[in-house]
């Protein structure tokens, strides 16, 4: 069984739209948090010393960008 998945993102991310079609071809169940509508989280993510999106959380598992290593270790 797979973590729980979301992924932190903007609206127009060219690196969040490939991560949510690498977790879809990769079969994995995620939510999406919109950041410009949750500043408090976007805050939050600063503070943990994250800059771009998308900011992916699968269980321990934490990384930001477009990591198709990361989504392929999800699915294995």
């Amino acid at each position: 069984m797979t973590a729980s998945v979301t992924v932190y993102s903007t609206p127009k991310c060219g690196q969040c739209s490939m991560t949510y079609k690498a977790l879809e071809r990769a079969k994995v169940d995620y939510q999406v948090v919109d950041l410009s509508q949750d500043a408090e989280m976007m805050q939050k993510l600063r503070d943990m010393g994250f800059k771009q999106v998308p900011v992916v959380m699968a269980g321990e598992d934490v990384w930001n960008g477009f990591r198709p290593d990361k989504i392929s270790a999800l699915a294995a």
